[in-house]
């Protein structure tokens, strides 16, 4: 197969310079992604060669720069992101209507890169934290009111309800009180992975150190109840907890009355807590995507990559996540893995997705949403090799289950569906203390009680919703910043944010109704 440009002398139209309208991400690829809707006809010059445009190809999608026969391999970013499913003509759009999913067997390699990540030199950065007690490090100073049961959650709306407005401007240290709710804590079968799966979720944002104070609401006779969930929590001492629940309490109206006076008297508590100077190895930063677009492994999760990248230099943790959608670049990932079990573990967890799905009637490589094919991506590996560009080039130091606890320093990956809210809420369980969220349609994600930094994979999102972006990513398409310019932007802020800096999804108070933990499990 020719992997060149097609020289050609037809066709009349527009005559443009081929690298201004067209990125070729790695020399070889058979498809470059376009920065400009182009017309039929249009004429792409490159010295002596010329790229006739057959077909109209919207912003943002591909191209072909080679012809492919039918069943052979169309490369981009050096990669396979599936087979032609119809002869490919250079100069035709690349899309669903002639590309399909490649099924040949990736080799996984485990453990056979590793990457030395320098640290860069001069004062080590640092930000302004709320240290717990018991050594953990917020970025922000809440109280959750915490339901055990769907029973419980109109319950604790009304108490959170009482909090909102001037009420707390005498307490400028307090960042908010948030009632988490859920669908589920009860007619679960005990012990199974679905009820393991909630109460290590409920339990991971008791313990999160973005909560100086937890009240716990439940309604009495539930399967998970108020007492499970304050077993064995690893609190930190100074953690102000109270629990109630309905049943106990006589009623709503009571219990509302007396959460409002329990979350009351924590105010004062919760008030009294200062932000000091932090190490930045203290960060534990998720990395997410959603509504991802043909930039997006282009902008946006490449200069994130940077940011992770930089935080683990310094000894902080980064967690990428979303595990259907590295589904097809997760060889990408294994031969990164510190050790060969660490590359296990992801293969573990990719081979029960394929199952869970196939149970379902579904398949991991029909992941990419409307959304997703309308800004430009087609198969679930084209938009994995976009999704773990997030990562970086550092290696992978451990796996971890939806909402297990993260421990470990360094670059981690931790096991999530795509589904936008439910893994940033696994992130969150695990620790998370940041959240970094690349889009490119226009996800509008919060993650309460940890700030979520919204990136932009291109300018038009970014002049469209400014009001629901941090960083516009889409400058290092316009050429007006490179790659690692915008990288190191987003590292910067990840450390403003985490010092105090209100993230716009903050200002516009979003993320109460994004905590939706994984429902797995048989429901009687």
């Amino acid at each position: 197969m020719t992997r060149t440009l097609t020289p050609r002398t037809d066709g009349p139209g527009e005559q443009l310079v081929l690298g201004d309208v067209l990125l070729l991400l790695r020399t070889g690829d058979d498809v470059a992604v376009t920065t400009r809707d182009l017309r039929p006809g249009t004429g792409l010059v490159d010295g002596d060669r010329r790229l006739e445009v057959l077909d109209s190809v919207p912003r943002g999608h591909k191209i072909a720069l080679a012809d492919v026969a039918v069943g052979d391999q169309v490369r981009k970013y050096g990669q396979s992101i599936g087979v032609a499913t119809r002869p490919v003509v250079a100069g035709q759009h690349v899309h669903s209507h002639n590309l399909g999913m490649d099924l040949a067997e990736r080799v996984h390699e485990l453990a056979t890169v590793h990457h030395e990540l320098p640290v860069p030199a001069g004062p080590r950065p640092t930000f302004e934290g709320y240290r717990r007690a018991g050594g953990k490090v917020g970025t922000r100073n809440y109280i959750g009111i915490l339901t055990s049961v769907n029973c419980s959650a109109s319950t604790a709306r009304m108490i959170a309800d009482q909090f909102r407005g001037p009420v707390l401007d005498e307490y400028e240290h307090v960042d908010g009180v948030m009632a988490l709710t859920h669908d589920s804590g009860c007619g679960l079968v005990p012990e199974n992975e679905g009820a393991k799966m909630l109460v290590r979720t409920l339990k991971g944002y008791a313990e999160h150190p973005n909560f100086a104070g937890i009240l716990v609401v439940g309604l009495g006779c539930e399967m998970i109840a108020v007492g499970s969930l304050l077993d064995g929590l690893d609190l930190s001492p100074d953690t102000v907890v109270q629990h109630l629940t309905i049943q106990e309490s006589g009623g709503v109206r009571a219990t509302v009355r007396q959460g409002v006076a329990a979350v009351r008297a924590m105010l004062p508590d919760v008030e009294s807590r200062r932000r000091e100077t932090c190490d930045v190895s203290e960060l534990v930063v998720g990395l997410n995507c959603g509504g991802s677009d043909g930039y997006s492994g282009i902008t946006a999760n490449p200069a994130l990559g940077v940011a992770s990248d930089l935080l683990v230099s310094y000894g902080a943790t980064t967690v990428l996540a979303e595990t259907p959608e590295v589904f097809g670049a997760e060889h990408l990932l294994t031969r990164r893995a510190v050790t060969e079990e660490v590359g296990r573990k992801l293969l573990r967890r990719l081979d029960w997705w394929q199952d869970y799905a196939a149970a379902g009637g579904g398949s991991l490589d029909n992941n990419p949403s409307p959304g997703n094919k309308a800004g430009g991506l087609t198969t679930i590996l084209e938009k994995s090799l976009g999704a773990v560009a997030k990562g970086g080039q550092a290696d992978l130091v451990e796996v971890y289950e939806y909402a297990e606890r993260i421990t470990a320093s360094g670059f981690c990956f931790m096991d999530t569906p795509g589904y936008d809210p439910v893994s940033v809420t696994g992130l969150i369980a695990g620790g998370s203390t940041v959240v970094c969220f690349t889009t490119g349609r226009g996800s509008v994600l919060g993650a309460k009680p940890t700030p979520s930094i919204k990136l932009a994979t291109n300018s038009e999102l970014y002049a469209r919703q400014a009001e629901d972006i941090d960083i516009n990513c889409g400058r290092i398409v316009d050429g007006t910043a490179t790659l690692d310019e915008v990288g190191r932007e987003i590292f910067d802020e990840i450390l403003a944010v985490a010092s105090g800096k209100e993230t716009v999804s903050e200002d516009l108070d979003l993320g109460q109704d994004e905590f939706i933990p994984w429902q797995l499990g048989t429901v009687t």
